[in-house]
């Protein structure tokens, strides 16, 4: 049976969500986040150590800026009702991607990142105006700057998820087969399932299975 410690998930589908069931992309962001709680809950129960979230890309910033700021708003509700009750389940809240944001959410992911440093039993890795791209070039960059040599264990050790196990579990909701710029460097061995659901459908029953599945996948990493 594969060890498990790090489960990465692409929530795609919130929009398309929203307009088929309300006729409002929000209403479809705002959905998804109360699977993103779920999801939470249920790496808990399993004993999952690192839970990365694509929350928004690089990419994202070319989508219209009153969908933009409702993202926001959201993320900042959620945090500050949130937060407390991360404490509490010895959650750690970790953000990679560049802090870019008002100043208001940026000094909310600094203070939830701080107040929550030292739990242990789950890190939820938020990635928030992230592109792995850049994530790489920026990495190339300090190593450059720093006069130290370019290998991958460098590389590695420079990257935002320095100090995470690369995922065992990759999953896309959404029905796209695609990885949109998201951990490039880190899948390279992680195991991807691609799920026609859209996000705010993803249900336990959907998290459990992927889990069962990849237990018993035989993992060579290159060998016979």
């Amino acid at each position: 049976m594969n060890p498990l410690n790090h489960v990465a998930i692409i929530m795609d589908g919130n929009g398309r969500w929203g307009l088929k069931k309300h006729n409002s992309r929000n209403k479809g962001h705002r959905a998804g986040i109360d699977t993103v709680e779920k999801i939470i809950k249920i790496s808990l129960e399993q004993k999952i150590k690192y839970l990365t979230l694509f929350a928004f890309s690089t990419e994202n910033w070319k989508r219209p800026k009153t969908e933009i700021n409702y993202l926001f708003s959201l993320l900042e509700n959620f945090l500050e009702k949130k937060l407390i009750k991360f404490d509490k389940n010895n959650i750690k809240l970790k953000i990679i991607g560049k802090k870019n944001f008002s100043y208001k959410l940026n000094n909310l992911l600094i203070k939830s990142e701080k107040k929550t440093l030292k739990n242990s039993k789950l890190q939820v890795n938020l990635a928030l105006n992230y592109g792995s791209k850049k994530e790489i070039v920026n990495t190339i960059k300090k190593l450059n700057k720093k006069k130290i040599k370019v290998t991958e264990q460098n590389i590695t050790k420079n990257l935002y998820t320095k100090n995470i196990p690369d995922p065992d579990i990759l999953i896309r909701t959404g029905n796209t087969n695609r990885l949109s710029n998201f951990l490039l460097w880190q899948v390279s061995y992680t195991e991807i399932f691609f799920l026609k659901k859209l996000w705010p459908d993803f249900e336990k029953k959907d998290f459990i299975k992927i889990l069962n599945k990849y237990k018993k996948i035989k993992r060579n990493f290159g060998e016979i």
